[in-house]
């Protein structure tokens, strides 16, 4: 591909020079025909370097396969030899086929640069290539869709019998956790207000029960709050999902750049979101810690408590560029069978940073 480019990059040079060229003068004719003879001769050596070495190459295999014949060397050490010999060579090539190359550059910077000109009969210039120059740069039409890492932390907790208040678990110490990836997605090709929210997110959902409790399942599928016999230094249940949020999102950011242009950047405002969220379970421990005499005990449990397998819930956010204050509800309650409907919902801080 690059002796490809160069080579077109050569011949609209060729091709421009002669179709704008108009009454060159004697000196004139001998500048570009230096320029068609110089480039004719690195191609013509480019060529010539190839043919050598494969040249070379197949008198290199014939004494091989003639060792081969005699018996002096088997089959695989044949192979091995022809192998190592074509490595060699294509070294060669590649090494010697570079300083051409770089010879071709050169001289195709000089005709773009306008150093090679044609003068009329009076010795005026009549025609000069103007200089260019090849800008490599990405592109910087702002993109539709953007992508973010999300971070999210905060109090968790159960609502039961539709309150929160006067809960069986500590408000503070029961938390959340949550991370995952976006995408950003502006709704309107000209308006920066709308934009659709995707990705997916792991939570962590933690609980911790008040007044020394902790979680015992029982034969028929409940999962009741039960006291622990011994005092508890701390009590903890944890739920991991895997689940798939989708928002709608009002950016106030406008619609210019931050230089003042016409653009459409985002997370530079007020920012605010309602969607939902569904997915599973990936699993679900218990810990307990506690001390009997001067022996700590550590005790983790692993199981599904008879947890739903499956989430689904609401969210919300609202907050300016990256952060947000974040709420969170589950649709379903956390337990599947449980008499009593117990609903995760959740209230943090929220950052998507891009």
């Amino acid at each position: 591909m690059r002796n490809f480019t160069i080579y077109l990059v050569l011949l609209l040079c060729l091709f421009a020079s002669k179709m704008l060229a108009q009454g060159p003068s004697q000196k004139g004719e001998q500048t570009e025909q230096s320029f068609e003879k110089q480039a004719k001769n690195i191609a013509s050596n480019i060529e010539n370097i190839t043919k050598e070495e494969k040249s070379e190459l197949k008198k290199e295999v014939d004494a091989v396969n003639d060792q081969l014949a005699n018996g002096t060397i088997t089959k695989e050490e044949a192979e091995s030899k022809k192998n190592t010999l074509a490595q060699a060579r294509a070294i060669n090539i590649e090494a010697r086929v570079a300083k051409e190359q770089e010879k071709l550059e050169a001289l195709v910077q000089k005709k773009v640069d306008g150093q090679i000109t044609v003068v009329d009969s009076t010795g005026r210039k009549t025609f000069v290539i103007p200089a260019m120059k090849v800008i490599n740069s990405k592109n910087k039409k702002e993109k539709r869709t953007t992508s973010q890492f999300v971070l999210a932390f905060g109090a968790n907790n159960l609502v039961t019998d539709g309150a929160v208040a006067n809960s069986d678990f500590y408000y503070w110490q029961s938390h959340f956790f949550e991370w995952g990836f976006t995408y950003n997605t502006r709704i309107f090709k000209n308006d920066n207000l709308l934009h659709l929210k995707y990705g997916f997110s792991v939570m962590y959902n933690n609980i911790c029960p008040t007044d020394n409790r902790y979680f015992v399942p029982d034969g028929n599928n409940q999962t009741n709050l039960e006291v622990f016999p011994y005092e508890l230094d701390d009590s903890r249940f944890k739920n991991v999902y895997l689940v798939a949020p989708v928002h709608l999102e009002f950016d106030f950011s406008g619609n210019k750049s931050k230089n003042g242009k016409p653009g459409f950047s985002t997370h530079k405002g007020v920012r605010f979101g309602i969607g939902g969220y569904s997915g599973f379970r990936i699993k679900s421990k218990q810990k307990l810690y506690y001390n009997i005499g001067d022996d700590k005990i550590r005790i983790k449990t692993k199981g599904d408590f008879n947890a739903n397998d499956f989430i689904y819930g609401v969210s919300t956010y609202l907050g300016y560029r990256e952060t947000s204050l974040y709420l969170k509800y589950d649709l379903n309650p956390l337990f599947e069978n449980n008499t009593v409907d117990q609903n995760n919902i959740s209230l943090g801080v929220r950052f998507d940073f891009n």
